[in-house]
């Protein structure tokens, strides 16, 4: 790689309803800018949208970054929260441990993770129980990846 990869980061505050998507939108607009096919994009916002949610229903708030590089990107949400107990069970569609207060206002439905392994080609989540979790999410830009888009590539790894 010739050139430095491009990063953006952004704050997830906590209980802040009214910013949420914020962080998402303006990786979308970056990444269209920069150039990148609109099925990158669009698998990129999914992605980001789904853990920005997750870092503000699950863990209070945390930070999202986008690191683009000549072949991929990356999208890393990290809080400090109160971890997951049992990824696999969490990696169900359906599954969520969100509040009924956070269900009335319409979230929490249990397809977050399910989305971001769905657009991801490869994710990856480290937790520890009352420290937090860092997810990693990788979307190549290689023709042969993308051609697999909507199909989940490899399962969150503990």
């Amino acid at each position: 790689m010739s050139e430095a990869p491009y990063v953006e980061e952004y704050s997830v505050q906590a209980g802040d309803f009214t910013s949420i998507g914020e962080a998402s939108t303006k990786f979308r607009a970056t990444l269209k800018m920069l150039g990148i096919p609109s099925e990158i994009v669009r698998r990129a916002a999914v992605v980001a949208y789904e853990a920005e949610m997750n870092a503000l229903i699950h863990a209070g708030g945390g930070t999202l970054s986008m690191t683009v590089a000549s072949d991929h990107l990356e999208i890393r949400a990290a809080d400090s929260g109160p971890g997951i107990p049992d990824i696999t069970l969490a990696m169900q569609e359906g599954y969520s441990t969100a509040s009924d207060e956070i269900r009335e206002l319409g979230f929490g439905a249990g397809m977050g993770l399910p989305n971001i392994e769905r657009n991801s080609d490869s994710m990856k989540i480290d937790t520890e129980i009352g420290a937090g979790t860092v997810l990693t999410a990788t979307i190549r830009f290689s023709a042969a990846e993308n051609q697999k888009s909507g199909e989940g590539r490899q399962a969150a790894e503990q």
